[in-house]
């Protein structure tokens, strides 16, 4: 028993000094928890939600694996051996290298041993852009008023109120309570050291009114974002100022979902109420800290350019999303990782001409197969062992099918088909694949553990208008980006806050409450 121990511990060792050598980090937010030490390993086998990172994939294809097609024809745009063969296809297997990194990664600015939660915030979202929603408030609630009468009971608001009005809003992410107003009651969710900074009344109003664009350009621009897209664009820019990702990167759409809590609690007329987002969100996320690099945000209905109906289907949606993101990255020889609906031979091979690389998992359902080999798409008949795999090659370009308990298939140029990896599984010891899949298995869960941890502190806040969802959701994006950057700054040295700590500090300093140094 005690052997066995030790294999196991050795094996577990083994694959730490594989994934350092990756970049991945230990822990997201330097917590406790079920999800933060025991097993820091993710495995792509049929009893582990393998393709969970992406909303597109559903969780039953992967625990059945990729059933593939039939033995007749592969997936639309695959083509035949022979075609294969014509193409450039081959079994036959060369070593590549990945060309170094042509950047340093980490954050671009020394932060002081004494700086708050409020300053790390004020790297994303600064006191000029908080004045902008004064002025626009302010606008939109004084044209308001001309339209549909005055309000007795407004006075126009000023920057510390607002402050204190993201203050009270993003508390939700911290409390968990399902409404703002929870706050001034007497309930379980009440807060009586922060309701005092405002009336219930005064944050009413505010909210009645808050806007960060208060009117249409005279331009005549169609947007449906148009009321937050200067603030989506400041935000991308401070993202990109305050932060250097390491090479390895993904891009996926993180969990924005409803609370699981409530969804389990709450009844069935309390869902049906619940309307649907309208909109979707991508990341580009370094997989070696978790900072979100640059978003992409798309409305699923209406015209312009941000409609899902000026693209003749998602996987169209979804390679232009990844351009998107990746702009900035040409020249650089970064790694993204990718989903399924984004892989593609075409958009790697495109990625490749801009010193891009890309390592994907590929399914026969939900990705763009065209040019793909039909025999590398397609099961076999015959019984397969765990960690068989089988390589085909076209320039630097990989297609690997790997077996687990089922089929997964993976596009890669990023790693060279010549060089082995292993999987970790505590019941089932050490599964041998290509390093291509060790690599997607290491980085994608770093993201699924990042997920698992931000999912717990969006703000819980839930208007019906999609642009205000937005806006709060993206300042729960920030909020998570700057407590990364703490982490990784001098003052985490002077107290280390947890995430948790962390949001209640911003709270209070948004507040300008007593008792904010980091110190206490």
């Amino acid at each position: 028993m005690a052997e066995c121990g030790r294999k196991a511990l050795s094996l577990l060792e083994a694959a730490r000094s594989r994934y350092e050598s990756l970049q991945i980090s230990d822990d997201v937010f330097g917590e406790s928890g079920d999800d933060s030490s025991d097993n820091p390993f993710y495995s792509t086998s049929a009893d582990s939600n393998s393709d969970n990172y992406t909303t597109e994939t559903n969780a039953d294809d992967v625990r059945a694996g990729d059933t593939g097609s039939s033995h007749n024809c592969g997936p639309p745009g695959s083509v035949s051996s022979t075609q294969a063969e014509e193409e450039g296809w081959s079994d036959v297997l060369q070593d590549i290298s990945l060309p170094s990194y042509k950047d340093t990664h980490g954050p671009t600015q020394r932060m002081p041993a004494t700086a708050t939660a409020m300053d790390f915030f004020q790297l994303f979202v600064p006191d000029n852009a908080i004045q902008n929603m004064v002025t626009q408030t302010n606008m939109y609630a004084k044209k308001y008023q001309e339209r549909f009468g005055s309000d007795e009971g407004w006075t126009s608001v000023t920057l510390p109120e607002m402050k204190a009005f993201l203050g009270f809003v993003t508390s939700t992410s911290v409390q968990r309570c399902e409404s703002v107003l929870s706050i001034w009651s007497s309930g379980f969710f009440s807060n009586r050291s922060i309701a005092l900074k405002m009336s219930q009344a005064r944050f009413e109003k505010i909210l009645k009114y808050f806007h960060i664009v208060a009117f249409r350009s005279s331009h005549g621009s169609s947007q449906g974002l148009y009321k937050i897209q200067p603030f989506l664009d400041s935000l991308q820019q401070s993202f990109g100022c305050a932060f250097r990702p390491s090479q390895t990167q993904v891009i996926h759409e993180p969990l924005i979902d409803e609370d699981p809590v409530f969804i389990t609690t709450c009844t069935e007329r309390e869902l049906r109420k619940r309307k649907k987002r309208k909109f979707s969100l991508w990341v580009r996320q370094c997989t070696s800290t978790g900072f979100i690099c640059q978003i992409s945000v798309h409305l699923k209905e209406g015209p312009g350019p941000d409609g899902l109906d000026t693209l003749k289907n998602k996987l169209q949606l979804h390679s232009l999303v990844a351009k998107q993101l990746c702009q900035s990255l040409s020249g650089r020889n970064s790694v993204i990782f990718t989903g399924p609906s984004i892989t593609s031979l075409n958009l790697f091979q495109d990625f490749e001409k801009q010193e891009i690389y890309c390592c994907g998992l590929l399914s026969t359902k939900k990705s763009d197969c065209t040019g793909l080999p039909q025999s590398m798409l397609i099961n076999t008949d015959g019984p397969q062992a765990r960690g068989q795999s089988r390589t085909m090659m076209k320039g630097n370009m990989s297609l690997i099918s790997w077996y687990n308990k089922g089929n997964f298939r993976f596009l890669t140029n990023a790693y060279s088909p010549t060089k082995q990896g292993v999987i970790i599984k505590r019941k089932s010891g050490e599964i041998p694949c290509p390093l291509a899949v060790e690599a997607f298995a290491a980085h994608l869960s770093y993201i699924c553990k990042y997920d698992d941890k931000y999912s717990k502190y969006f703000i819980f806040h839930k208007p019906n208008k999609t642009w205000q969802q937005v806006f709060w959701l993206t300042i729960s994006i920030a909020i998570n980006n700057a407590y990364i950057l703490y982490k990784m700054s001098d003052a985490y040295h002077v107290k280390r806050y947890s995430r948790a700590q962390f949001g209640e500090r911003l709270v209070r300093e948004l507040l300008d409450l007593d008792d904010c140094s980091p110190t206490q």
